[in-house]
Order: structure tokens, then sequence, then C-alpha cells
């Protein structure tokens, strides 16, 4: 994993990137898209159709008669749903980046350098706290007029309260990781590198925000689905900044692991 994220694009590959038309850039992007989502899909229907096959090959082995069970309690639980999530982001982000976007020798040099400089690693947590005070702005102005949306990955996550350093190394490590990888290495990638940055990080928040909360899929009211989305919108916003002005994918998930790592704790604090 760290040889993957070393390969960055560097801060000045933008200004030394002759811009590409707009149309040839969005369509690599959309094609990007569509290869990480296929393959995210196919991942996570194989692991739970494998879940449900383990499952009554154990009831099999016991004896007992699987007709007699509802087809939901062949369905992994909310924690292995957890874990299947992480799996497939992470299984579609390096399929997507070794086939589409591998980064050469100069671009690892570039990321090193970048990663050597203190003001990357202040940027990088001062950014992290800024949106987490985003979040908790948008919260109570949402509370303030009645609105309290629930995050539909929220539930998921209370699964794993009594087991707090997992659920930190999950949300403050590894989603960050994989998730950066993703959506800031190859989707905003692509358009930055091609010399289109402004518009890599509208499009690669839009899809991130879309991403965290499915509209039509989410159980919010829409103006409750409106503010997660806003959140989520900012917060992909703030990392591809990040990305772009330090120029190593560290820094976005430094920041992202930030981010979560203070909502994490005060959740598991709230529960405890």
């Amino acid at each position: 994993m760290d040889a993957v994220i070393a390969e960055t694009t560097g801060a000045d590959a933008s200004r030394a990137a002759t811009a590409a038309p707009w149309p040839r850039l969005v369509g690599g992007f959309v094609l990007d898209l569509v290869i990480a989502v296929s393959v995210l899909l196919i991942v996570g229907v194989l692991a739970m159709l494998a879940w449900g096959f383990g499952a009554g090959l154990t009831m099999a082995m016991r004896g007992e008669d699987a007709t007699t069970l509802a087809p939901g309690q062949f369905m992994p639980g909310l924690e292995a749903q957890v874990w299947i999530g992480l799996a497939a982001t992470a299984v579609a982000a390096l399929a997507v980046y070794f086939w589409r976007g591998r980064a050469d020798a100069s671009e690892r040099a570039r990321s090193r350098q970048a990663a050597t400089r203190l003001s990357t690693w202040g940027t990088a947590l001062g950014t992290g706290l800024a949106v987490f005070a985003f979040s908790a702005c948008v919260a109570w102005l949402g509370r303030s007029v009645g609105i309290e949306p629930e995050p539909t990955n929220l539930a998921p996550l209370e699964a794993l309260f009594d087991r707090p350093v997992l659920l930190l190394v999950l949300v403050a490590v590894l989603a960050p990781a994989y998730e950066e990888l993703l959506f800031r290495r190859v989707l905003f990638g692509r358009l930055w590198r091609g010399g289109r940055p402004w518009l890599g990080l509208v499009l690669s928040s839009l899809v991130f925000a879309t991403f965290h909360e499915m509209p039509g899929l989410s159980a919010n009211a829409w103006p409750a689905l409106a503010m997660l989305l806003l959140v989520y919108g900012g917060m992909g916003a703030a990392f591809a900044w990040v990305y772009w002005r330090c120029g190593t994918l560290w820094a976005p998930i430094v920041a992202h692991a930030t981010n979560n790592f203070i909502a994490a704790s005060l959740l598991l604090a709230g529960a405890g």
C-alpha cells in the first residue's frame, strides 16, 4: 500500500500540463468511474453470495433445515457489511489505479519531496480540523431548524461500538487510505493531470458525496439528504484541494483520517 500511495502527482504537474479538451477528460473520468463502480458491485455481490453460501453450508453441517429461515438470515450482519464495503472499495480503487493511471518515477519523486515539507502536514491536519468544524456547524444549523439527518453508514459503525480500537482503525486508517486513492488519486487526479483541476475538484466531490449518501436509497427526507450531500461534497472538495495544494496523496489521507478520528471518537464517547 505504501508504494501505491507514494505514486502520486506532484503539485507542479497541473502547471506543467497543457489543458486537454474537457470532453475527452470527462470521458476518461466517466470510464474510470464506471470501471470502479462495476468492480465494487461485482466484489460486493460475490462477497454477499459467498457469505450466504457459507451460512447455508454451516447449517447443513449442523443438520439444520435452512428452509425454515427467512432469506434475510443468510445476509451478513452490519459488521460484516462494513468489511465487505471496505474490501470492495479497496479492490475497485486498486484495480482502476493499476489499470488506468499508475504513476511514473517522476511523480513518485515529487510526492516524496512534498512529504518532506512540514507545511504539507500542517495543511493536512488543518484541513482535517476545518472539515470537522464545517460538518459540526452544518449539523448545528440543521438542528436549529429541526433537521437531524442520519447518515446511512451510522448503523453499521454502531455495530462496532463494543470494539472501539477496531472501529478507529477502520474509519481513521483503512477507509481514508482507499477512499483517497479512488476519489482523489484516480478520479480527481485524471482531470488534474489533464490541466483541469477545478473541473476535477467539482466532479470528484459530487461523486464522493453521492457515494456516501445515495439519493433515492437514503431513508432521509430531502432536507436532511441535502444537508448530508452538502457536508460530504464540501469534505470531498477540501480533500481534493489539499491533494492539489500539497502534491502528495498522504496529505488528503491524513486530513481525511483526522476528520474521521475526531468524529468516531465523539461517537464512541457519546455511546459510552
